[in-house]
């Protein structure tokens, strides 16, 4: 009886503790319940990743950075299209992950036992050590290294009574907690605002705004390469692992993104990915320097200006245009296909012609002529497809394989039973079919044999590129 009464006030106890909110609010986060089925059922990834000049950004027209270009091979992996949320919060990330807002974060985490109650990590991607940023003295190009050694912190006790910023919710800031009580000593932590990156503290540290920051070894050594005068051989932390997160309830969703991982870093694309973000500092200092880097420069190509004036001209959004000009040329005005295409648009000399273009090597007549082919197509399908954002993926497949393909795509899925004025699961799905002879020997088709794969790629992947440009690039630059 003893031992049935103990129990009961243990259990009634615990109801208080559970009751009263004794748990932490991580503890009792909601978590969405979307899994890898429910993922390949709605046909894409929603990644969430931050925006620096290596983990993902624009440069010279193309989404580039060593997070993107592994999701984006881990969609394909999947066979799903890739979304990307962008977002600098790091809290933030975690709260859209678990709301079912995104499937993955696909950002450098450091993997610490906090982060584990609220998310579930991949298998490591890489190690790194935590370094303290600092400046080095003024004019310590012209000093010895003894003398720049003596003004350098390269003790951690010595930060005792010092103040650090580091990137609010980074694993930074529990870091130099646990320092402060490893040395005996306080260390004046200041987060800095959200939407504040590593990156920018350490150009701060580096404009003497302040003193010190600190960093991922791999960045931080990254970012000197741009910020000579700042020093990082001070380590604060033994190797961590850096990871992905995923939802706890992902269970099937993470297996699968394990096994991916696991596979593509025995490969040599996975180490030559690494060194071209984070190893080759002279590309980093490039890219930085570049007006065509999407953070600092904000231009997409030299043909911008000319873009935006012609895109007004078919009420066309500009960075759409430059997605598609990427695409057929990547902005190479001298480029020429085996079949005869030329120029940034590469048009066909006759259908050059026929829109006006008498110099197809000349970049502001090939944009002018492209543009008005691009009016011509939206007019031909405005009456078979009225509403906007569908019509412009008529118009792009047509602009690649010709309006005639389409039209007997069309033909193919009003007869089957399909939506004509649809092109995703519908018109693609027959255009798609046109390589086999039960479909292009159709009578409702006209122009036989097409290899439909191919546009249906140039369409997808188009529309993909200018929702990255829109990311980045403001419509009215």
């Amino acid at each position: 009886m003893k031992k049935i009464i103990i129990a009961a006030i243990f259990s009634l106890q615990f109801f208080l503790v559970i009751s009263c909110g004794f748990f932490k609010e991580e503890d009792s986060e909601f978590i969405a319940d979307i899994d890898l089925e429910e993922i390949k059922t709605r046909g894409k990834l929603i990644a969430i990743t931050g925006y620096n000049a290596y983990n993902y950004f624009i440069f010279r027209g193309q989404p580039m950075g060593f997070e993107y270009d592994l999701v984006k091979n881990f969609a394909d992996h999947l066979g799903v299209d890739l979304e990307i949320i962008v977002e600098r919060d790091i809290n933030k990330m975690f709260e859209l992950l678990n709301s079912g807002e995104g499937d993955l974060i696909a950002f450098n985490l450091t993997v610490t036992k906090d982060r584990s109650k609220r998310i579930a990590y991949t298998n490591h991607l890489n190690t790194i050590r935590q370094v303290l940023v600092q400046r080095r003295p003024d004019n310590w190009r012209d000093k010895k290294s003894h003398q720049i050694e003596r003004r350098l912190i390269r003790n951690p006790i010595e930060l005792e009574g010092k103040t650090v910023h580091v990137r609010s919710g980074s694993a930074f800031v529990q870091r130099l907690a646990n320092l402060s009580d490893e040395i005996g000593g306080e260390i004046n932590i200041i987060e800095a605002g959200p939407e504040q990156t590593v990156e920018d503290l350490i150009e701060l540290v580096a404009a003497g705004e302040i003193d010190y920051t600190i960093s991922d070894d791999n960045i931080a050594r990254l970012s000197q390469a741009y910020f000579s005068n700042v020093d990082v051989n001070t380590y604060i932390s033994f190797p961590q692992r850096i990871a992905w997160g995923v939802r706890r309830t992902s269970v099937m969703f993470l297996e699968e993104l394990d096994k991916w991982i696991d596979s593509v870093k025995k490969g040599s694309d996975f180490h030559y990915t690494y060194e071209k973000y984070y190893i080759n500092r002279n590309a980093y200092r490039s890219r930085l320097e570049s007006q065509y880097f999407s953070k600092t420069g904000g231009k997409i190509s030299q043909y911008d200006d000319i873009m935006k004036e012609v895109s007004k001209e078919i009420n066309w959004d500009w960075r759409l245009l430059a997605s598609l000009i990427f695409q057929e040329s990547q902005f190479k005005n001298d480029l020429q296909s085996w079949a005869g295409a030329t120029g940034l648009m590469q048009m066909m000399p006759q259908t050059a012609a026929q829109f006006g273009v008498n110099n197809i090597n000349d970049p502001i007549e090939s944009l002018k002529g492209g543009a008005a082919y691009l009016g011509y197509l939206d007019r031909f399908w405005q009456p078979m497809v009225t509403d906007e954002g569908e019509r412009i993926k008529f118009v792009l497949a047509s602009y690649n394989i010709g309006p005639g393909h389409i039209l007997d795509a069309r033909n193919l899925a009003e007869k089957h039973g399909s939506d004509p004025a649809v092109w995703a699961f519908n018109v693609e799905t027959f255009l798609l079919k046109k390589s086999n002879a039960k479909y292009y020997n159709d009578p409702v088709v006209k122009l036989g044999y097409a290899k439909g794969i191919e546009t249906v790629k140039y369409v997808r992947e188009v529309l993909e590129r200018y929702e990255r440009y829109k990311q980045f690039i403001n419509a009215d630059d």
